[in-house]
């Protein structure tokens, strides 16, 4: 896939914690890729999108086939939102807007944020260790 993959661990609502191996896009390069033409994760969880300073905007699906979820963290790690996107393979595909201010965001395989514990009263934090 071109990435680096790293552990990132959600801490849930009620504590309890969940590693993810999840492929890093920390570049503009590699933001802008995202998951595009990807049909398999492979050892990956999902994906990560870090970015130097909080931003606001849109994530769009264009060329992606696999349906995602995604959570957005603010700088602290604080889980601010998150919604489902659907595959786009045609030249129109929607913009999604993102939190305000959201310093990370994280793409699974639509429906799968519930089970690594992502959701309202959560917390990331990305650990920047290679995936073992």
């Amino acid at each position: 896939m071109g990435f680096e993959t790293t552990v990132a661990v959600v801490t849930a609502a009620d504590g309890t914690t969940c590693e993810l191996c999840v492929w890093l896009a920390d570049t503009a390069t590699q933001r802008s890729r995202g998951l595009m033409f990807v049909t398999d994760l492979g050892i990956g969880d999902g994906m990560a999108f870090r970015y130097p300073k909080p931003r606001t905007g849109t994530f769009w699906m264009k060329n992606t086939i696999l349906p995602l979820s995604i959570a957005f963290f603010a700088p602290d790690g604080a889980f601010m939102s998150s919604f489902d996107m659907e595959p786009c393979t045609t030249s129109k595909c929607p913009n999604y807007r993102t939190a305000d201010d959201f310093l990370v965001a994280v793409e699974v395989p639509q429906g799968e944020l519930a089970r690594f514990g992502i959701g309202a009263g959560s917390s990331l934090e990305l650990l920047d260790l290679p995936c073992e």
